[in-house]
Parts: C-alpha cells; sequence; structure tokens
C-alpha cells in the first residue's frame, strides 16, 4: 500500500469583504420592523460572534436585496467556477504540477446546487485528462473539507504513483434568507462567510508533505435534525440547533481517544490541532476539552475571526497555516470537523 501525503494547500478569496462593524448598519435597517429587544440581541449575537471578517462574492447591498432562489444561485454558480479555477491554478503552480497530471478531482460544496457539478466544468477550464476520475461532495455541509481528504486517500492508497485535487468552494452569503428571522438565521448570518480552498494529495513515491496516517468518520445516532438545509422556495434555509456544542462536548471522547489509540498515538503526541471553526461556541466548547489536555487551537480561532466560518473550506485554511510552518520531521497534526448528518470526520497527519 502506498503512502499518501498531503502536498499543497492553496487559498482563494471572493472579491467582496467587509468588517463586522460595517456589515451591522445593514442588519439594524434590515431589522428595523422587529421588536427592539430582538434588534438588540442580534446586534450582540453578531458582535460576540468571533468573526471581525468576512469576504462574499456579493456586495452587501446585494446580500440585503430581496431576489429570487434562481437569481442567488446563478451568482453561486458563476462565482463557483471562478473561485475554483483560481484556487486550483494557484495550488498547481505552487506545487509545480500541470492540470492534466491529475488523475482524480473531488469538488465540495453544499451551498448552491449546479449539474454538471464544479469538476466537469474544471475539467474544460484547465484541460484535465480524458479518463479522470471525477467526486463532487455536495451534501455533507462543514464536515466535506475533510470527507474530501479522506476520499481522496482512499483512491491514492489503492493506487500508487497518483494525483489527486480536492476542491472547496462555499458561499453561505447566497444561502442568506432575508424572511426568515429564526435565530439559525440570524446566528449563521453573523458566524459564514465565503471562501476557497484547495488541498494537493499524492501517492508518488517522492512526494513532500505531510503523510496521512489514519482516516475515520463518526456518525451520530439519532441526530439528522442538529444541522443542515431546509430546501424552500426562497432558497436553502439554515438548520442550525442550539444543542450542537454540548452534542460535541459529550461524545468528543469517543470521537478522539480511540481514533487515536487505534494508530498508536494519544492526544498528548499530537502537536497541531487542525480544527474547523464551526462558530465561536463551537470553538469554545471544544478549547476547553482541549484545554484541558494542555493543547490550543489558536489557529482555528484565528481563522474564524479573519474569515467567518466556510463552511467545507475553512478547515483548510487551517489545514494551510500549518503546511506553511517550516517543516519539522515526526510531528503529528489531527484535523478535525463537524457537519450534518451529525457527523465528525477525523483524519491524523504526521510530518
Amino acid at each position: 500500500m502506498s503512502k499518501v501525503k498531503v502536498v499543497q494547500v492553496a487559498k482563494q478569496l471572493p472579491k467582496y469583504s467587509r468588517t463586522t462593524k460595517e456589515i451591522l448598519p445593514f442588519v439594524e435597517l434590515w431589522l428595523s420592523q422587529q421588536e427592539e429587544r430582538f434588534r438588540r440581541k442580534v446586534v450582540k449575537i453578531f458582535e460576540g460572534s468571533g468573526v471581525e471578517k468576512r469576504y462574499g462574492i456579493m456586495n452587501i447591498e446585494e446580500v440585503f436585496t430581496a431576489t429570487s432562489f434562481q437569481e442567488k444561485n446563478d451568482i453561486y454558480i458563476r462565482e463557483a467556477k471562478q473561485l475554483g479555477e483560481d484556487v486550483l491554478k494557484k495550488a498547481l503552480n505552487d506545487a509545480n504540477w500541470q492540470a492534466d497530471s491529475l488523475d482524480y478531482i473531488i469538488t465540495v460544496s453544499c451551498t448552491g446546487i449546479m449539474i454538471p457539478s464544479l469538476d466537469a466544468y474544471l475539467a474544460n477550464a484547465l484541460g484535465f485528462k480524458q479518463d479522470i476520475v471525477r467526486l463532487p461532495v455536495t451534501e455533507m455541509g462543514c464536515a466535506a473539507g475533510v470527507s474530501g481528504l479522506i476520499y481522496a486517500k482512499h483512491f491514492l492508497k489503492s493506487n500508487p504513483g497518483k494525483r489527486a485535487a480536492v476542491v472547496a468552494v462555499e458561499s453561505p452569503t447566497a444561502t442568506f434568507q432575508l424572511n426568515d428571522f429564526s435565530m439559525a438565521n440570524m446566528v449563521s448570518a453573523a458566524i459564514f462567510g465565503d471562501g476557497a480552498a484547495c488541498a494537493l494529495l499524492s501517492s508518488e513515491e517522492l512526494a513532500l508533505g505531510p503523510e496521512i496516517i489514519g482516516e475515520e468518520m463518526y456518525h451520530f445516532k439519532e441526530a439528522t435534525h442538529l444541522m443542515g438545509f431546509d430546501l424552500t422556495n426562497t432558497g436553502l434555509k439554515m438548520i442550525l440547533d442550539p444543542e450542537v456544542p454540548e452534542m460535541i462536548s459529550t461524545h468528543f471522547p469517543n470521537i478522539v481517544h480511540p481514533f487515536l489509540k487505534k494508530h498508536g498515538t494519544g492526544i498528548e503526541e499530537v502537536d497541531y490541532l487542525i480544527f474547523h471553526p464551526g462558530g465561536r461556541k463551537i470553538v469554545e466548547t471544544v478549547e476547553s476539552l482541549f484545554g484541558d489536555l494542555g493543547k490550543n487551537i489558536d489557529e482555528t480561532r484565528e481563522v474564524l475571526r479573519n474569515f467567518g466560518n466556510m463552511s467545507s473550506v475553512t478547515v483548510l485554511y487551517v489545514l494551510e497555516k500549518f503546511l506553511n510552518r517550516p517543516y519539522k520531521k515526526g510531528k503529528q497534526g489531527l484535523v478535525l470537523s463537524f457537519g450534518p448528518g451529525f457527523s465528525a470526520q477525523r483524519v491524523l497527519l504526521r510530518w
């Protein structure tokens, strides 16, 4: 069986950006017909979100304009193609790979709908070889960045000397619901942002980068109600149960310790915690659990602060930070994310 390594991670941001302070006047205007107490509560959610800046495929006026599902989705399709192309080109260039050297392309997105999927457009735009294997991952939400790494590992482990790309593109702003005054919509509006990332993996003998030592998914039973989207006439409506942090906390020991033990290690020996920043509460929950073990997730908090939660993309931004550090042989990294299902996805890396 061949070794699989993460060779490169690149990130790409959309053209628009706003600080949370700049967004608040638009939020106040949007909620002007709501009760004052409710308005104050929502402003506090934005101010306490742990997000200082976020990026978007639309300017803020467009986000707060009532449009149809089709109009928002058309913007998503147009911008996803561009972001996906830009980030894949960037990653290939950084790794000094040619597009036609890829054997496997995985595209990850849950914030819009396009058939053919993004990978088909990338094949034409970049000139992939005709026998490239394509896998679109569309309904795994925030966990899907790690899911993509897991699927790439499975393919590459069975196929020595091959190359794979995982391209994640998300635009939660395209799913923002103007007429939904539920707490789930308020919280998601306060924490989400748009972005794209690409990870390149290889099973070539001379490939450089951390090796994937182990990977696993963990399914929470009877928890499909915790997170996801309802498909409505106005678009994708967020489902976000306040139980999520508590659920993570309860299952945390079962998610982390048996997985590490299976691969001959333990949390004490993990140097890098590469954790998806789902939101301030989830970050604090995991921080308290890891903190008790003498670990920190500062990089996760920093990514949340500078970009918001970009769904599946975000964990790859955290991973990119660690890949850009000076190379230290023998260091271990635990990649962890949560998503609809409800599920936890884990990857163990060794430099």
